[in-house]
């Protein structure tokens, strides 16, 4: 067998490499920018009470203690569900339960403009973390049924950029939606139109999906059948060539005595810190500079995540390229606990917080994809459904505990910066113990 054949994720004798990177191609083009825009409503309907926060505490009256209770309690609703939502969407298939799950956050989303006490405020909060568990996870896996390893890196930056877009494009939107609809139109608050037309787009994404998306290769009638059988055939290939070591987690039993998944877990944990004390208080924590007007907060808002877009991007192609993994992700997630050392030292500094904000942002949410890959090279085809749904809620357990920390701290002492050095403590451990990960088992 010569060296191209034994190569994972090649194609088989007779179909040459043209033919499956044509195939790849055409899988990106049909099926990312869709995905795309799916995750970035996902993320945009999950963090944008950051921005109604900035009028909604003072219309109900709520403490930052609530608000952060009410932020962070979505993700006991999502760390509840992920697995068993997970395991749904593998035996009901993919375009049906994403198209299903879409519908109800972005229905239980808009519904927030319906809030009037703390008790309705985390209901639904906790009730639209149930119904967005799956979504995540559920990508990671989809991803897995048309990318060999090596080809995921890549395209996790490019699903994942929606992160920083949804900032990008929802910081501005946000701030001029707070200020069209100031002083209140049609009966609602600026708040309450903030929260439907931010939701209502999901619901109709949702449907979409149903009759947009396949289950995986064998289903995609705008695919070749000879390029089906080279993409079936790399898909095969890539999984015989998983080190032996992996097939020993198999089941859930295992995955829940593994001490790689929680390792795992636990780094994905110290990511999402970082990333979710940016999503839900980063509009704050500008405002406290000095800006007042929502728009201008939006704009302001909008710095960090656009050099985040284009460094998620590049270095998810440069791990591909050189087939490195750990660098990758320890690295960012050491430009991220500088930038919030920076940002807490300098806090009187516009011009330092702002640069301290953007390298927080650059290297929390370029952490997030570059950490996929790692799992992966643990995991079976077979323990794949339930173990990286286990170790996303590990780490969704962060939504719930970044945003209460850093609610209760800025009421006791009147400032985020002493939060902001404890998520740089958690991000220095969460970077070292990437480094403990054997290169051997990632750099694929």
């Amino acid at each position: 067998m010569s060296d191209t054949a034994s190569r994972p994720g090649m194609p088989a004798a007779g179909a040459g490499p043209a033919l499956l990177d044509g195939a790849y191609r055409k899988i990106t083009w049909r099926l990312i920018p869709f995905i795309f825009v799916c995750y970035l409503f996902n993320y945009l309907d999950r963090v944008n009470v950051g921005f109604a926060k900035l009028e909604m505490l003072d219309a109900l009256q709520f403490s930052e203690t609530i608000y952060g209770l009410g932020a962070g309690i979505f993700f006991v609703g999502y760390v509840s569900f992920g697995v068993p939502s997970n395991l749904i969407l593998h035996r009901l298939g993919a375009r049906r339960w994403i198209g299903i799950m879409m519908m109800a956050w972005g229905s239980l989303s808009a519904c927030m403009l319906f809030v009037t006490t703390p008790t309705g405020f985390y209901v639904l909060r906790f009730l639209t973390g149930v119904a967005e568990a799956g979504f995540f996870p559920g990508m990671v896996l989809y991803f897995t049924r048309w990318y060999p390893s090596h080809r995921r890196g890549q395209v996790m930056a490019l699903f994942m950029a929606a992160i920083p877009v949804s900032g990008l494009v929802g910081g501005p939107l946000s701030g001029w939606m707070l200020s069209h609809f100031a002083g209140g139109q049609g009966g609602m608050a600026a708040w309450q139109w903030l929260f439907l037309l931010q939701g209502l787009p999901t619901v109709f994404l949702g449907l979409a999906a149903i009759f947009y998306l396949n289950d995986g290769v064998a289903q995609a009638h705008w695919l070749g059948a000879d390029e089906k059988a080279a993409l079936q055939d790399a898909l095969a290939r890539d999984e015989r060539e998983r080190p032996a070591s992996v097939e020993a987690v198999q089941s859930l039993r295992a995955l829940l005595l593994d001490r790689h998944v929680w390792m795992l877990g636990f780094i994905y944990f110290s990511i999402k810190m970082g990333a979710y004390a940016i999503n839900f208080w980063l509009p704050s924590i500008i405002q406290a500079l000095g800006f007042e007007d929502a728009r201008t907060v939006g704009w302001l808002s909008a710095i960090p995540y656009l050099f985040a877009c284009v460094f998620m991007v590049l270095v998810g192609r440069s791990a591909d390229r050189r087939r490195e993994r750990r660098w990758h992700l320890s690295a960012p997630l050491l430009m991220a606990l500088a930038g919030m050392l920076l940002a807490a030292n300098f806090s009187d500094n516009v011009v330092l917080v702002m640069v301290g904000l953007s390298l927080a942002t650059m290297g929390a949410l370029a952490g997030l994809p570059m950490f996929w890959p790692l799992p992966a090279a643990f995991l079976s085809t077979a323990a794949a459904a339930g173990g990286l749904a286990l170790i996303n809620s590990m780490g969704q357990v962060a939504g719930f505990v970044s945003p209460l920390l850093v609610g209760w701290i800025k009421d006791a002492t009147g400032s985020t910066d002493l939060a902001l050095y404890i998520l740089s403590s958690v991000l220095f451990i969460g970077a070292m113990l990437v480094l403990v990960v054997p290169a051997r088992l990632v750099n694929r």
